[in-house]
């Protein structure tokens, strides 16, 4: 089981060093929804999460999240997200490294909770644009029902500006192939224009025939504070450890 952990470790490993020069707040906490889940997955695992964002404002996102789940004294999920967009009329490229532990497993009937660190940096000039730390909670109502909360703080370094970040979600795997989610989050200081400081709303469904591949069809309210509507279309490919016996997921 030591080659799946090199083979990620080779992969991701510089995921710490970029946490360390590098800091924006990168969404990619369950594919294109933005509250995470205290869960991770499942050790030596990886997937490949992608979207595709367009807002009525001309506004678009694309996005690929690459991630996999190591042991560094314990299980640590590594990803880093690129996101080549385009917002009022500015087109630009940024890397985002995250790294992320379970502190608490999640259960039925108790609270899991986990803690996550991400930065943000510009492809093109290299400038170090953010930093975010976050502490996901999330409690299990049965194996198709949970509620996600977030609290965290985002470090906007374009305009040393300090953020205190929140989210709430709920997930509700409504038949054996569909799961819907809706979820509110945003970030609370000071700012120049309302907008940013403003609620920030998604919902969608997801469909996942079997443990591999999963699609998401989202619509978004002012998902990144420019007072739009979006839509989104997001599918996530999975790569389970070598060895595991592929099951059925009763559960999120």
């Amino acid at each position: 089981m030591a080659a799946p952990h090199y083979r990620a470790l080779t992969l991701f490993g510089f995921v710490l060093v970029a946490l360390l020069v590098a800091g924006g707040h990168a969404e990619a906490a369950n594919g294109a929804y933005a509250v995470d889940a205290a869960d991770i997955s499942d050790l030596g695992s990886c997937k490949v999460e992608s979207w595709y964002s367009m807002a009525t404002n001309s506004d678009f996102a694309a996005v690929a999240n690459p991630s996999c789940v190591v042991e560094i004294t314990r299980p640590v999920e590594l990803s880093v997200l690129t996101n080549h967009s385009r917002s009022d009329g500015e087109f630009s490229t940024t890397l985002a490294p995250k790294a992320k532990i379970n502190i608490e497993p999640t259960g039925i009937g108790k609270f899991g909770v986990s803690a996550l660190a991400s930065g943000t940096f510009d492809a093109v000039t290299g400038q170090n644009t953010a930093v975010f730390a976050e502490i996901p909670a999330t409690y299990r109502f049965s194996e198709t029902t949970r509620i996600n909360l977030n609290a965290g703080w985002l470090w906007d370094r374009t305009i040393d500006r300090h953020y205190f970040t929140y989210g709430v979600g709920f997930d509700w795997k409504f038949t054996d192939v569909l799961e819907y989610t809706v979820e509110l989050y945003g970030q609370a200081g000071r700012a120049e224009l309302a907008s940013v400081i403003q609620p920030r709303v998604q919902t969608g469904v997801r469909y996942r025939p079997n443990d591999i591949f999963s699609v998401d069809v989202i619509y978004g309210r002012n998902i990144t504070g420019e007072n739009s509507n979006w839509i989104t279309l997001g599918t996530t490919i999975r790569f389970p450890p070598p060895g595991s016996v592929r099951k059925s997921d009763a559960h999120l």
